[in-house]
């Protein structure tokens, strides 16, 4: 049986006996989104497996002791349906999208493919390739290969500077037994949960995966002990210029930010947010685009992980022009460390932050994946409202103590393609 039923922000929330947790969420929509996320991701490897996560995730759809890979892909299909998944370096997450009334059909194809995948040699040969040309792909876009190797530019031999994907060579080694091995470690109900965004009633969600996950509550130990996450060491500042056949020279500033739970997070959100947030009147863009064309896209941006955090600021432009827009960079970070923002600059920001926020918490899916994240991690979902408080709340000292921290020009990293 289920443990006590506990309500947060409108969630209903309770733990089975074989550990795992459920959590819904009402939404008076009559499509629904609900899956696993699982506790293992691209740090959670092996130092010899690296891209593992990415790769189990792709070889779940591929078989299971009930289904073959076209029975998996078609299940959802049939009834209007989607499947889907994707790997971070702490989590990987496998849901679908479907009408309410095909909740047991969701539930139970997707209990099939995270307990009881088989990784059939047969597909995995044939998956291979496809990640191989995934791995090319993110390969012809430096844009978005930059990120991944500023991380393991400034988390050195850590497990958080690894590449999700990992590489070819590596990925052409991996067999079914080594995948088998790493999801008997990690995917196990204790170390799962499942979300629902949906009108379906947590009560009718509890007896299904009862019933569905009745077999796991035996399970042998797992074949190797959970790798034990190492919050990053402190590294002085790095600086790299890596060579590529571009016309643009990319490039990325940066340093360690600040770690999911540390509530000075907040207030680095709104910095970002008006350093090169979203907003086409983010300072950055302003001075360097708009004022002096002198790049097509710059942008900044925050990644919290559990432990630690990542504060980056990207642009591409013309190799001439890349020292004059990273000094013009640098002079806006010198602006936020030493003016503080007066009221009403600060009201502005907040009301443009606030607006967006609430924007982007439109969408329903968006909502539902951080559901399963959040409460993952901090077993807990947050209301907008207790967010919107939380950033009405700051002031400009707040804010200018937290510039000086992570703006400190003798902070930042740099790395350059060019």
């Amino acid at each position: 049986m289920a443990k006590t039923t506990e309500k947060r922000s409108e969630c209903a929330a309770c733990r089975l006996a074989n550990g795992l947790r459920i959590v819904q969420h009402p939404s008076p929509s009559d499509v629904t989104y609900c899956g696993y996320v699982v506790d293992a991701g691209t740090r959670d490897e092996l130092p010899d497996e690296a891209g593992m996560a990415h790769f189990v995730e792709h070889l779940l759809f591929k078989g299971t002791t009930h289904r073959k890979a076209w029975h998996i892909l078609n299940r959802m299909e049939r009834v209007g349906g989607d499947l889907n998944a994707y790997t971070s370096k702490e989590e990987t997450t496998i849901y679908s999208t479907f009408l309410s009334r095909d909740f047991q059909r969701a539930a139970e194809l997707l209990t099939d493919i995270v307990f009881h995948s088989t990784f059939p040699p047969g597909e995995i040969e044939k998956e291979t390739e496809v990640i191989a040309d995934e791995i090319q792909s993110y390969l012809d876009s430096p844009a978005e290969q930059i990120y991944d190797d500023f991380e393991a530019l400034i988390f050195p031999g850590h497990p958080l500077g690894r590449n999700i994907l990992g590489d070819a060579r590596t990925l052409r080694t991996f067999s079914s037994r080594q995948a088998l091995r790493f999801t008997q470690t990690y995917y196990r109900p204790e170390n799962s949960l499942f979300f629902l965004y949906g009108n379906i009633p947590l009560a009718r969600i509890r007896r299904t995966l009862e019933r569905l996950t009745a077999d796991l509550g035996s399970l042998p130990p797992p074949p190797l002990a959970p790798q034990k996450r190492i919050p990053p060491a402190d590294c002085p500042p790095r600086h790299a210029e890596i060579r590529h056949d571009t016309h643009q020279a990319h490039v990325l500033l940066g340093t360690k930010g600040y770690h999911a739970f540390d509530r000075k997070r907040t207030a680095l959100y709104l910095l970002n947010n008006l350093l090169g947030g979203p907003g086409m009147n983010s300072r950055l863009n302003l001075a360097l685009r708009e004022r002096r064309g002198l790049v097509y896209g710059v942008e900044s941006s925050l990644v919290s992980y559990t432990d630690s955090g990542v504060f980056s600021i990207y642009f591409g432009s013309d190799p001439q022009d890349a020292p004059r827009c990273t000094e013009i960079i640098l002079r806006e970070l010198r602006r936020l460390r030493t003016r503080a923002l007066t009221d009403a600059q600060l009201t502005a920001l907040k009301k443009q932050t606030l607006g967006q926020i609430a924007v982007a918490a439109d969408s329903n899916e968006s909502m539902a994946l951080e559901l399963g994240k959040s409460f993952l991690h901090y077993d807990r979902f947050e209301p907008l409202e207790c967010l919107f408080r939380r950033i009405e709340s700051l002031t400009p000292p707040q804010l200018l103590e937290v510039a000086n921290e992570i703006f400190d020009e003798a902070r930042l990293s740099r790395l350059t393609f060019r």
